[in-house]
């Protein structure tokens, strides 16, 4: 083998070398899933500046009241602010005396719901929004953790209490979801009293219809701009868990439009051992993420914990499709997250020692971060 005998340009070793060095000296980029990369200051705000955290633990019973832009202190008056504690705090005392009387989860569920849902300043039975052609069409879901049984109710517009209509199809049929006419006559033959258009209505709602359809002028009511959907998830002294969602859902929507709160693993999930979760925010975007089950899968499969997974959904992939909202999400432990990428969102939680928290300002929570 011959020696190796110079090129006659002495300098390209030395520049490769210089090279290299430069490379190695550069600092690393973060990586996003999918490949490419991102700016360091999206990773950290992503990231909320650490772990997720949970809102508390040791909860048996959370409820939310919709997701949007957040009331805001400096416009809220006392008893504004008094009237979304005080509906906040009755659907809980509702849920939870179930739980200390030993009812189960789905039953807590559906008393805590069927309390928002009585109650007019939330998007959900009284008080629910007005479609396109100034009617109410209401949705709900209930799902059972012990065996992943689910019940639905979609466009429904006679039924008082949709929540209560959505266990009866979990309970009474070989269905998920019954939908429109029908859904109501099942209702009715169930022992459901009807009732007409007329209860659902209130001012605040007509008046959101309005300006929506540019009739009357964009001025503030406090409230206003949030949701308004309803959930509740609970844990039984047998640690099952159970999760319920119901909805009037978006103002001057098109007649038939049905949302995220009804389908199950879009707007409601639960299985035991696991997560129970109901969600309010941007429907449609909510369904195409499936952002219920997704947090179950998370946590199931990927082995996030109840706080990690509920933001990676909420806060991470949510918003890149497109939308905003929040999550109430519960696990076998007690654990509580309650993330949202919107502005502000109405929820509160009850724990096993008889402690009621209700959440209605931004400043009173970080999000879930």
């Amino acid at each position: 083998m011959r020696p190796l005998r110079a090129t006659g340009r002495p300098w390209i070793v030395p520049l490769l070398l210089l090279l290299v060095t430069a490379v190695m000296a550069l600092p690393a980029l973060p990586h996003r899933a999918g490949g490419g990369t991102e700016p360091a200051a999206a990773a950290a705000r992503d990231s909320g500046g650490g772990a997720p955290r949970p809102q508390a633990r040791d909860v048996v019973l959370a409820v939310h009241g919709g997701a949007g832009t957040a009331l805001r202190r400096e416009d809220t008056d006392a008893r504004t602010e008094k009237a979304y504690r005080d509906g906040l705090a009755a659907a809980l005392r509702a849920g939870a005396k179930v739980l200390r009387d030993g009812g189960d989860s789905v039953a807590a569920v559906e008393a805590a719901v069927r309390v928002l849902e009585d109650d007019p300043l939330f998007n959900a039975g009284k008080g629910a929004v007005f479609t396109e052609d100034a009617g109410h069409e209401l949705d709900a879901s209930v799902m059972r953790g012990s065996d992943q049984a689910a019940g639905a109710v979609a466009g429904v517009r006679h039924v008082r209490n949709p929540v209560s209509a959505a266990r009866l199809v979990m309970e009474r049929t070989r269905h998920v979801m019954l939908a429109g006419e029908a859904a109501d006559a099942f209702a009715a033959r169930s022992g459901l009293t009807p009732v007409t258009q007329d209860y659902f209505w209130t001012q605040q709602r007509w008046d959101e219809l309005m300006k929506a359809k540019g009739t009357r002028p964009a001025a503030r009511t406090p409230g206003a701009s949030t949701t308004g959907t309803v959930g509740a998830v609970a844990l039984d002294t047998r640690r099952g868990l159970a999760a319920a969602t119901s909805t009037g859902g978006m103002t001057n929507k098109m007649a038939g439009r049905v949302g995220d709160s009804p389908v199950v693993g879009a707007g409601t999930y639960a299985k035991n051992g696991n997560v129970a979760a109901s969600a309010t925010g941007q429907g449609e975007v909510f369904i195409r993420g499936a952002a219920t089950a997704t947090i179950s899968h998370l946590m199931e499969f990927g082995g996030m914990d109840v706080a990690e997974a509920a933001h990676e959904v909420v806060i991470r992939r949510l918003p890149k499709l497109g939308g905003t909202g929040g999550v109430i999400a519960l696990d076998s432990r007690g654990t509580y997250a309650a993330p949202h990428s919107s502005e502000g969102m109405l929820h509160g939680y009850a724990t096993a020692d008889g402690r009621i928290v209700t959440r209605v300002f931004p400043d009173e929570d970080d999000g879930g971060r």
